[in-house]
């Protein structure tokens, strides 16, 4: 139970865990919709034409801010947070405010998903986010709009503190220009260009943000890239644009290309539940030996997060997927493997297999990461720094990190107001005693009810 702001995990081998459970009676685990699919659904909704319905979408503080925005842009919303329902009246690509205010938070998607739509609009639009989220990568995604040719003003983070004629980089104070991140000001001029680069080694979000807004141009389209991160984030852009209508072709590794002419259509959308909430109950399996089941999650996915789980395989984990989910098995021998893994993939669950590679019989190394640096927290430094508080050996490089076995000593695990560290370090916990989460709260950036999940499923353990 969450208390005073920290949260004790229960240790179920200190409580005298002994249930066993067979693959007939899993552990079933329902998780809310998933913040990739929603955040991408709630732009798509508004660039079509009509209202559209979400179905199944998150609340949480990322979709949230995501959702005001789009509120704030003059769209019209319906909102059943009780029914987990989203109604959205687009107008095709047009945005109703040719002037705005918008705070996105800590929402790396609606930071750039906003700021690309925004950019190629016709109007001003002052940006801002949190502290946090002003410390994320920007300038890639700022320099192809610029190219493109939106003015990006930065510092001008209010509608108050500059005049129309004021906002243009000539007018600009001097002394007051920031680093190439939040707040800013886009004033945006449409489609200059028909043809864009940009680099996704911080990002990838940085292109998915352009392929979805590439509509719009009245000639076709094409966004060559640099780098190649994250492509499993570009697959799932990709195949919800074409559910909502609008096709964008791979010519080769580093082009895409849109053609002219194509539309969203509103639709009724119902939304994926969240894989990536899903895997931190599917690494139970081999952490706890039991067998668990998370409902609706299945391999057709649209989310990369499901190779989390072939990597539990890797680990002895034997998954099926059956009508009711995916049903992950513990592995046979009750013991697990450490691996050495590219999580290039499904870099969110780095957390997760970290916090689980103590337990494992051989060291576990993860590769392929090194953007999780510029996420929420420095990951990669982080998992190492809060591993090393609890006794385990880490050797942690630019791109990756090795992590050997070893029983974890107890330690107050600090968050970073890092959602993933406070949902992933709650794993070590259940399986050595005096693990204790600090500001278990940040966890409302994408599952604000995960302590209360994961209480009710360490009740069922122990019963």
């Amino acid at each position: 139970m969450v208390q005073e702001n920290i949260y004790n995990v229960p240790c179920l081998y200190e409580k005298g865990y002994r249930k066993t459970f067979s693959p007939d009676m899993p552990v079933t685990v329902q998780v809310p919709g998933s913040k990739s699919i929603t955040n991408r659904a709630l732009l798509l909704a508004t660039l079509a034409d009509g209202t559209t319905t979400l179905r199944g979408a998150l609340f949480s503080d990322d979709s949230r801010h995501f959702l005001k925005c789009v509120q704030d842009l003059g769209f019209e919303t319906e909102v059943a947070e009780d029914k987990c329902i989203v109604r959205i009246t687009g107008q095709g690509g047009t945005v109703p405010l040719l002037e705005a205010s918008q705070y996105v938070g800590s929402a790396g998607t609606a930071a750039r998903f906003l700021t690309a739509y925004l950019g190629i609009s016709n109007g001003v639009y002052h940006m801002d986010a949190s502290e946090q989220m002003r410390r994320r990568p920007m300038a890639p995604l700022l320099a192809s709009l610029a190219e493109l040719g939106c003015e990006v003003i930065y510092g001008a983070s209010s509608a108050e503190r500059f005049s129309e004629r004021e906002l243009s980089v000539e007018n600009f104070p001097k002394g007051e220009l920031s680093p190439k991140s939040f707040p800013f000001t886009l004033r945006g001029h449409g489609f200059q260009k028909d043809s864009i680069s940009v680099n996704i080694d911080e990002s990838s979000q940085f292109l998915s943000a352009l392929l979805i807004v590439s509509c719009l141009c009245e000639r076709d389209f094409t966004t060559h890239i640099q780098g190649s991160h994250g492509m499993a984030y570009i697959e799932m852009t990709r195949r919800m644009m074409a559910q909502f209508g609008v096709e964008t072709m791979r010519q080769d590794e580093r082009t895409f290309l849109t053609r002219s002419g194509q539309h969203y259509r509103a639709l009724d959308y119902q939304i994926e539940p969240d894989v990536s909430a899903a895997c931190y109950f599917y690494a139970m399996s081999p952490l706890l030996n039991v067998p668990v089941m998370v409902e609706q999650v299945h391999f057709d996915s649209l989310q990369g997060d499901a190779a989390f789980l072939r990597i539990l395989e890797q680990m002895g984990c034997r998954a099926f997927d059956t009508p009711q989910g995916i049903l992950l098995e513990p592995p046979l021998a009750k013991s697990f493997q450490g691996v050495t893994v590219d999580m290039s993939a499904c870099s969110d669950q780095a957390i997760t297999l970290a916090a689980i590679a103590p337990f494992a019989d051989t060291p576990t190394t993860i590769n392929g990461i090194g953007h999780i640096r510029l996420q929420e927290s420095d990951r990669i430094a982080a998992i190492a720094a809060e591993l090393s508080k609890m006794g385990i050996r880490c050797e942690e490089r630019r791109d990756g990190i090795t992590i050997y076995p070893g029983l974890p000593r107890p330690s107050v695990v600090e968050t970073y107001e890092d959602h993933r560290m406070a949902m992933g370090f709650a794993l070590t916990g259940l399986r050595c005693p005096g693990i204790v989460i600090d500001n278990p709260g940040c966890c409302r950036k994408t599952f604000e009810d995960y302590f209360t999940v994961l209480d009710d499923v360490v009740r069922r353990l122990v019963q």
